[in-house]
């Protein structure tokens, strides 16, 4: 037997008593709510393990809730969607928002008993608001033009250019261009490209693939990608690039492949940095801080209005990868239930302590691509000094996915010591 409660959420009194019967003959606690009210009034006070919610009910559409709880940092459990009048857009909108499902009805009782042992079994916490997504980057003119642009492509079979400063959140637009129910390949590296260029296509196959850092590419590798993007039709994968460099330079250096380059800028797409939209700032931060709460992690806490204020008013180089760990931070050491604004000061010292010049030494009579490898080996030099060779804080402070950074060390030739993953 189990202890995991499920939510249905449904206005059809018959299938309420038909889901929480059969989940309750399988050892599951099951709560009902015939409309959204009661389903908003259910977790203002508990918090699920699962959520089954339909889509059409008369008060509230279920898609709305969906929002309201991902809006509100609610949205820390996984929602399965139900509707029988569903359709695939309608699929996509709610695995953006935040879904990690859908059933259609009729429900066949072996999809129903499938769907909910998967979930369970991916982790109670699948759509947890303490790791933020595209849904919940806040409300700006600038993250909602974003979301909007992502809309707007987010049909066409083309590969889709992201770009922007480390930490921005690539990843987060490139899952709110994956469909539901098909394949998500994201490889840690993109060494393959030049081994076996089409290995990832397979895995991919109707699904999409994402190439985290395509900036960095050797001669080898730009070959090889070159060679997938002649194969995505055949595999019917979508293609979503990334990266932090400044691609148009690095080809007129000669460095970087002009026809990759013309390709991949076909449809090129920035995400702004997290300064450029910082009134976003204090949500944020307040979803990440109920995220952990929900989990358990920390205890029932909040930030006083200084406190976000400051948040709010900080540069945050490190973008959201920063702003998550610095929130971390802050949510463990905190003594009382609210986050003071000397805390937050102290956090933001720290965060950006010891920043030490690397940019003397460097000759002059180098190319460009030289100087900046020269800076990026003294930096990242210096940041494992710093750390003592813990990798997740090097990451954290450089604001870039760990797998990123395991890439650009080896690139650079630097062999950290003591690394503590």
């Amino acid at each position: 037997m189990t202890n995991n409660t499920i939510l249905v959420v449904d206005d059809e009194l018959g299938i309420r008593e038909l889901l929480s019967e059969i989940l309750g003959d399988e050892g599951y606690n099951v709560a009902l709510a015939e409309n959204a009210e009661q389903a908003r009034n259910y977790r203002s006070q508990t918090r699920p393990d699962l959520v089954l919610l339909d889509i059409w009910m008369p008060d509230t559409d279920g898609i709305t809730l969906l929002k309201d709880w991902s809006n509100n940092g609610l949205l820390t459990m996984p929602v399965v969607m139900m509707s029988g009048h569903g359709t695939i857009d309608t699929a996509v909108e709610a695995t953006r928002v935040g879904a990690v499902g859908y059933l259609e009805k009729p429900i066949p009782l072996q999809k129903l008993l499938n769907t909910v042992g998967q979930v369970m079994r991916g982790g109670k916490q699948q759509k947890s608001s303490s790791t933020l997504s595209l849904s919940n980057l806040g409300h700006s003119g600038l993250i909602t033009d974003l979301r909007k642009k992502l809309e707007q492509v987010e049909n066409l079979k083309i590969p889709v250019l992201l770009t922007g400063e480390p930490g921005v959140g690539v990843e987060h637009c490139a899952r709110f261009l994956h469909r539901p129910n098909t394949a998500w390949v994201a490889p840690e590296s993109c060494s393959f490209l030049a081994d076996s260029p089409l290995a990832q296509l397979e895995q991919a196959r109707g699904g999409l693939l994402f190439l985290g850092e395509i900036g960095d590419l050797s001669k080898l590798e730009q070959k090889g990608l070159l060679l997938l993007l002649g194969k995505l039709e055949q595999y019917g994968v979508r293609l979503v690039c990334a990266t932090t460099r400044p691609l148009a330079e690095l080809t007129a250096q000669g460095i970087y492949h002009p026809k990759l380059f013309e390709i991949l800028s076909h449809l090129c797409i920035t995400v702004p940095p997290l300064r450029a939209h910082r009134e976003d700032v204090p949500e944020m931060a307040n979803q990440l801080l109920s995220g952990w709460i929900e989990s358990g992690e920390i205890s029932l806490m909040h930030f006083s209005t200084a406190a976000l204020n400051a948040l709010r008013n900080y540069d945050w180089p490190g973008n959201l990868a920063q702003l998550t760990s610095i929130v971390h931070s802050l949510s463990l050491t905190c003594t009382g239930n609210e986050i003071s604004v000397d805390a937050v000061q102290q956090a933001l010292i720290f965060s950006s302590r010891e920043a030490v010049s690397i940019v003397s030494d460097i000759p002059l009579n180098i190319s460009l691509r030289e100087a900046r490898d020269i800076f990026e080996k003294n930096y990242f030099e210096k940041l494992i000094e710093q750390e003592g060779g813990n990798m997740t804080r090097v990451a954290e402070r450089a604001g870039l996915e760990r797998t990123h950074l395991y890439r650009k060390i080896k690139t650079l030739g630097i062999k950290p010591r003591g690394q503590n993953y």
